[in-house]
């Protein structure tokens, strides 16, 4: 299970927190569907949706997703604030971080084009267990900088190292697993055409 810790402290949580609640609810109300509906859809309780919405609690990767797969957004568009500037940098360690069993990420950057849109994350393996994932919408690309990484996808097992590309579309079940040390990679999650999230602009 993945959960979102702060990089430095409860400021990154709370601001993490502040902006999934304000887009979680611009998107309910965009959509026109109640907290019970959308209980209904993602299976989560009604009373922790109403705590997300209000900007408080500690949501899960797998919350997250449930979220987006019910009101068909991606994740980028429950989670990211519009830029400021024509120039963006960010700092990956003054991020929030989305740990889970094997896996740290933290999403860098979200970019829309005609034909796609994409997120992409600054991920970490730890060695020693397995991420398993359950499926979500889109194809994950996968790059790795340093460490050995074995990703299992489409039932095949694939052995990258630093330099090396994988892509996959992610709809099935697949996992992640450190082979020697640490890995770092960066994820790129391409959502298909379809998707079409309401513009995070909307919310300013």
């Amino acid at each position: 299970m993945l959960r979102a810790v702060a990089a430095h402290g409860a400021g990154q949580t709370q601001g993490a927190g502040r902006v999934l609640g304000a887009n979680l609810r611009a998107r309910r109300d965009d959509q026109g569907i109640s907290l019970s509906e959308l209980a209904r859809r993602s299976g989560i309780a009604k009373g922790t949706l109403s705590q997300l919405e209000s900007g408080a609690g500690n949501p899960t990767i797998e919350t997250v997703f449930s979220l987006s797969n019910a009101l068909g957004v991606p994740v980028s568009s429950l989670l990211s604030e519009a830029p400021s500037s024509d120039v963006v940098l960010v700092r990956s360690a003054e991020l929030a971080v989305l740990s889970g069993d094997a896996v740290d990420l933290r999403m860098l950057r979200r970019l829309e084009n005609p034909g796609a849109l994409l997120e992409i994350y600054d991920q970490q393996i730890r060695p020693g267990k397995v991420q398993h994932s359950d499926g979500h919408p889109g194809t994950e690309h996968h790059v790795v900088l340093s460490g050995r990484l074995r990703i299992t996808a489409q039932g095949r097992e694939h052995e990258l190292g630093a330099g090396d590309y994988l892509a996959f579309r992610a709809g099935s079940a697949h996992q992640y697993e450190a082979l020697d040390d640490l890995v770092r990679s960066v994820l790129l999650l391409e959502y298909p055409p379809d998707v079409h999230p309401v513009p995070i602009d909307d919310l300013h």
